[in-house]
């Protein structure tokens, strides 16, 4: 186990459970049972992500809000699953394609529910499966409303997965700026040749994207024609979760965060 890691985590678990109070460095490295160097360290590097802050008048150190952040994020994604089977029940019945319930992780998409489309030809994934967020519907979805210099911290990551894939950063971050203008993405055989699809992000309560919806299929079956037929079904679907979430902010097209 990395040691380093678990005493960050003992840190801040430490200064979120105190009693609300700012803590001195000495408080705390009694707590933890840590020395007072290597408490200090740890409560550097914390401050430097942004766990916790340090009053520059008293020296003291209490936690912030980006723990609450994560763990309503957690919540969020948890809760769609709950709230999404009868609108993705719908869309299917709807229109005859795969349905995706996707999150973000990272620079991939993870497929946490889906439902398969009677077709004998369909698009192929599986739940837990994994496919790269920037060629794939429901991942630019989600891409589209981070926080804007996302794909700045991956773009050595991007590469082409068919002709069609946008690969690089500026052409990437344009066709972003595009979704989060119309809120919803469009994918043509992207991630894999032939395969296409359409989706529309999910907003918590807390107005952050934290998952998307959408359809695949063949793009001989899914036609331009057939996607843009699908769009205001598709929106219908995500916004409708997106309020049993407790979103009340405008939809389609949330502005993207600064």
């Amino acid at each position: 186990m990395d040691k380093t890691l678990l005493k960050g985590l003992m840190v801040l678990e430490t200064v979120s459970k105190l009693d609300g109070r700012a803590h001195t460095l000495d408080e705390i490295a009694k707590v933890c049972g840590l020395s007072r160097s290597n408490t200090h360290r740890t409560l550097q590097t914390l401050a430097h992500a942004g766990y916790v802050v340090r009053d520059q008048d008293t020296g003291s150190y209490r936690s912030t809000l980006k723990m609450f952040e994560l763990g309503a994020r957690q919540l969020s994604n948890m809760d769609v699953r709950s709230y999404a089977p009868p609108f993705m029940r719908a869309l299917a019945i709807q229109t005859g394609e795969t349905v995706h319930l996707s999150v973000l992780d990272g620079l991939d998409v993870v497929y946490i529910d889906k439902i398969d489309s009677p077709q004998p030809i369909r698009a192929y994934s599986v739940i837990g499966g994994r496919a790269p967020a920037y060629a794939v519907a429901t991942g630019k979805a989600l891409l589209a409303f981070q926080q804007l210099d996302y794909i700045s911290h991956y773009k050595s990551q991007l590469h082409s997965h068919t002709q069609t894939t946008r690969a690089t950063e500026d052409v990437l971050k344009q066709e972003l700026a595009e979704v989060a203008r119309a809120g919803y993405a469009i994918n043509r055989g992207e991630w894999r040749d032939g395969i296409g699809g359409v989706a529309a992000p999910i907003f918590s309560g807390l107005e952050r994207p934290v998952a998307a919806l959408g359809i695949s299929g063949p793009l001989d079956r899914l036609t331009s024609v057939k996607m843009a037929q699908y769009v205001p079904l598709i929106l219908e679907a995500a916004e409708a979760i997106s309020r049993q979430l407790g979103y009340s902010g405008p939809y389609a097209a949330p502005a993207a965060t600064a």
